[in-house]
């Protein structure tokens, strides 16, 4: 199985110029892979997926008749971003999350960028994510998004867009570390002779983050990592991090507020906690200022972390930027906070919320992408170029009922990666989600998690829809 026959066709490819031409940074792959012997990618192809498989790397798919449980699709051709293209991304990502860091913080504090009429105060008071106890807060060090996931997409002409923004609690990290311990085993001989950027470093950076996060003048910090529990659609990877970082791994009934602090439950009594990694979203991580009927949080934890005896990452509140019509606004906050051009620019957005632009989206359903504004997961959203009439129809009623509610955009031509379908290559669809810390300074782990469509044709790449993952080179040429 080589690359002979293969032909990106008339699309952005991350590996090919063109057909039988590899780009500059992936030759020594493309050459390591023509010179195996029949049926030898396909094999390392299925020992890879028998090391996630004993690895237990998993995730779940809720309402799935066929079983909750399933082990990550992956796939051994990776994905590779030259050195000084990275470089464009990393200064673009810490920029985005500078200005989105302001813009969390300025909304519930001053409201500057509001009463400058730079956004719609009702666009922002009707985001689901804003949190109106979340007025006043003043998280450590003034930072609200300390773990990012950002979505980039790359169009045919090779120019990268942020396709959205994570904030609230994102996943995928984990896979990431994975799938590069997966592929060092599958290809040690590649990884000796590429200058491969590492990945592995995240979960130090992580704790160090974190760490950030604690009281002054404590010794020794107590760091936790809150999980909803087993049933959760990314458990896997909040297991995975708490040991990856030496850190407990809790649920909310194993943690109490007692004596005006955080306390965790053990054996020898109470053990005070400094610093939480939620992976609870906020509307359930306390019952006495979110949902009541929360039995996932911990009653009294925003009393705790309002005192400023705790630290928690994300901060609460955070999830009003992952909003898709307040992402619309982003290159807006670069400008406004930074004085800077955003240097990764947003995909061109219609807000259904405004009149001219829901005429234009109701109007040309067949050509755009519609998609809820307070979804994830590939969920509440409409491709109208693979999309029936009748489809169609019933979005076009879904969006007049709640124009606020929906966003639009042009129908991308994502770049493809080659990749293995039924023991032969072919062309598949990507995005990819880099990794943002914001501690000390901002870190952008190097790569990120290649999400592909593994249905041919399919421009959704995400695991709950059918997409699987690549790794992701970032090399030197």
């Amino acid at each position: 199985m080589r690359f002979d026959t293969y032909d990106p066709g008339d699309f952005y490819d991350e590996l090919f110029i063109e057909k039988g031409k590899p780009r500059p940074q992936a030759n020594p792959l493309i050459d390591r892979i023509n010179s195996l012997s029949d049926g030898e990618l396909l094999q390392r192809q299925q020992a890879a997926q028998s090391a996630m498989f004993k690895l237990g790397i998993t995730f779940t798919v809720y309402g799935d008749s066929e079983g909750n449980e399933r082990i990550f699709p992956f796939d051994i051709i990776p994905r590779i971003v030259a050195a000084n293209e990275w470089a464009t991304l990393n200064r673009g990502l810490k920029q985005r999350i500078e200005a989105l860091n302001l813009f969390i913080a300025d909304i519930y504090g001053e409201q500057k960028i509001i009463k400058d009429g730079i956004i719609p105060i009702e666009l922002v008071h009707s985001a689901k994510g804003f949190l109106k106890p979340c007025i006043g807060l003043k998280p450590p060090k003034g930072i609200w998004c300390h773990i990012t996931g950002t979505d980039l997409v790359r169009e045919k002409d090779g120019q990268w867009y942020v396709l959205e923004d994570n904030l609230r609690c994102p996943s995928g990290v984990s896979y990431v570390l994975e799938n590069r311990r997966v592929m060092k085993s599958t290809f040690p001989q590649i990884f000796r002779t590429m200058d491969i950027q590492p990945v592995d470093e995240y979960p130090s950076h992580l704790l160090e983050t974190l760490l950030n996060l604690a009281p002054d003048n404590l010794p020794n910090p107590n760091v936790v990592v809150i999980t909803p529990g087993i049933y959760n659609s990314a458990y896997f990877e909040h297991s995975f991090l708490a040991q990856q970082m030496g850190v407990e791994l809790v649920e909310g009934k194993d943690l109490v507020v007692a004596d005006g602090y955080l306390q965790m439950r053990t054996t020898k009594g109470l053990k005070r906690v400094d610093v939480v990694y939620r992976r609870i979203d906020d509307d359930f991580i306390d019952p006495l200022t979110f949902r009541s009927d929360s039995l996932l949080g911990v009653p009294g934890l925003m009393d705790v972390y309002r005192s400023g005896r705790l630290g928690i990452a994300n901060a609460l509140g955070t999830g009003v930027a992952d909003d898709k019509a307040i992402y619309a606004y982003v290159p807006e906050m670069i400008r406004y906070y930074l004085g800077e051009d955003q240097i990764i620019p947003n995909v061109p957005t219609y807000l259904c919320g405004n009149p001219k632009h829901l005429d234009h989206t109701l109007a040309n359903l067949d050509k755009l992408v519609v998609k809820a504004a307070n979804e994830s997961g590939g969920y509440g959203m409409l491709i109208g170029t693979q999309a029936t009439a009748e489809q169609r129809a019933d979005f076009a009623d879904r969006i007049r009922t709640n124009p606020r509610n929906y966003i639009a955009q042009p129908t991308l031509c994502l770049s493809r990666v080659p990749t293995l379908i039924d023991s032969h290559i072919e062309g598949c669809h990507v995005d990819l989600r880099p990794y943002i810390l914001y501690g000390k300074d901002i870190y952008v782990n190097p790569g990120g998690l290649t999400r592909v469509a593994l249905k041919r044709g399919s421009l959704v790449v995400n695991s709950s829809q059918g997409g699987g993952s690549k790794d992701t080179w970032v090399v030197t040429e």
